[in-house]
């Protein structure tokens, strides 16, 4: 059994690779609302609002792992309506490295991101 976190003292994030291997799952999960970007990410962990989330990312037909310290923007509980997955929205912090990430996503997802194709997201 793992020993407990001294009172006061923060959690660790939990630390999710994320591997997209095709355009239409990142299409499916990519956050384009919200202003820094974020990523639906699939999880039967409990997450509250707000919570540090780091994940390791991996974009289609790109080489290069992407380090992305976000919070937990919003939740899908499980059996969630419209048979949605369950999972949590990971919202991208606003700083240089996350902005070039977001704009590398839009870049691959190219005019896919203006379709009406449904999402896991909102």
């Amino acid at each position: 059994m793992a020993p407990l976190a001294p009172a006061g003292a923060a959690a660790r994030p939990s630390v999710m690779q994320l591997v997209f291997r095709e355009k239409g799952a990142l299409y499916a999960a990519y956050m384009p609302l919200l202003t820094d970007g974020g990523l639906f990410v699939p999880t039967t962990r409990d997450y509250k609002l707000g919570e540090d989330i780091y994940l390791l990312l991996s974009l289609p037909d790109d080489p290069q792992r992407y380090p992305v310290a976000g919070k937990v923007a919003w939740i899908t509980p499980a059996n969630a309506s419209g048979g949605r997955t369950q999972g949590v929205g990971v919202r991208f912090p606003a700083d240089e490295k996350t902005r070039a990430l977001k704009l590398r996503i839009e870049e691959i997802l190219g005019t896919a991101i203006s379709s009406v194709k449904p999402t896991q997201t909102i």
